[in-house]
């Protein structure tokens, strides 16, 4: 089994089903949270990639500078991202009519936290690349037919494409959604925070095999915030 976009859906959706379960609507906002902060952290390591580059903090380079690709076993099983682009200016539009994540939330009778988790999601990554520009998701497939992005006054040129070279694989992705939402469940809810955390982990073994499991945890001294090349794992 590898780690896919599916094992990345699981991990954020096990933290929001124990967030929810021990602090209600304060679980919530905690989930929240966390993946703001998570994205966040994504969007920062695009821009560090592209100022090294002498790159203008743009919407296209937003863009080219995107740190994962559909993985190949989603792609072999029909399950790869379709969308369309429907307006490049002075707006950027994009509707999506089929997601992994969305999937992977469907089959765990999960709406609710799909929507926060997607609702949230690209608007914080985007502010973390450049607070300055004006992401929007005005729909999500958990809720309606497709998803809607709106990037306000983008500008973006029609070839614009995302480079592969700066993608990251779904191990690293998955490492850094466990951890992520880990340090916020502890920062806002201490012991108790640590006690969730544990648990997303053991379904996460249940669910994927304590070798993945163990791989999430070789990650624990990982700097998430830089754009450096990824650690030395024990």
């Amino acid at each position: 089994m590898a780690f896919t976009e599916r094992s990345h859906a699981f991990i954020a959706a096990k933290f929001y089903v124990h967030l929810r379960g021990a602090f209600e609507g304060k679980g919530v906002r905690s989930f929240i949270h966390a993946t703001q902060y998570y994205a966040g952290q994504r969007g920062q390591r695009m821009a560090q990639r592209a100022l090294r580059d002498g790159k203008e903090l743009t919407y296209e380079t937003y863009m080219e500078y995107g740190e994962w690709v559909n993985s190949p076993s989603i792609i072999e099983n029909g399950e790869a991202n379709q969308a369309v682009v429907e307006e490049v200016s002075p707006d950027y539009v994009i509707r999506v009519t089929r997601c992994p994540w969305h999937i992977q939330f469907k089959e765990m009778g999960l709406v609710e936290a799909g929507h926060e988790y997607c609702a949230h999601l690209d608007a914080a990554i985007c502010r973390g690349f450049n607070p300055y520009l004006d992401y929007q998701v005005e729909r999500t497939l958990h809720k309606s037919d497709c998803c809607i992005h709106r990037i306000r006054n983008a500008n973006v040129k029609p070839n614009a494409a995302k480079r592969k070279e700066h993608a990251r694989g779904f191990e690293y992705h998955c490492a850094h959604s466990y951890w992520a939402y880990r340090e916020v469940a502890v920062a806002i809810w201490e012991r108790r925070g640590e006690k969730i955390s544990l648990q997303v982990l053991e379904d996460f073994a249940d669910e994927y095999g304590a070798e993945m499991a163990d791989a999430l945890l070789s990650y624990r001294y990982e700097n998430f915030n830089v754009a450096g090349a990824p650690a030395i794992h024990p």
